[in-house]
């Protein structure tokens, strides 16, 4: 499939601007926001419920303290936002 070019006025492409950084600096902070629950915390929720067999939680539990994002944010929570 080839690229199309397509020709906006300037003020409605400055508005396109304007809406896509505003939209990648709400996902940026929705992401940092995101509650950094404690792994032991999460298995044990998932535990509590009966759904999942004891060899799912074991790997999942391996799978969340082996992951990039428990590295880098440990097992402390979110700070709060005012």
């Amino acid at each position: 499939m080839a690229k199309a070019n397509i020709s906006v006025p300037k003020t409605q492409y400055d508005r396109i601007a304007r809406q896509a950084k505003a939209y990648r600096a709400f996902v940026a902070r929705f992401f940092e926001s995101v509650i950094r629950d404690p792994v032991e915390d999460v298995v044990g929720d998932f535990r509590e419920s009966g759904l999942y067999a004891e060899e799912f939680l074991r790997d999942m539990e391996d799978g969340l303290r082996r992951s990039s994002y428990a590295k880098r944010h440990g097992t402390s929570p979110a700070p709060k936002r005012s």
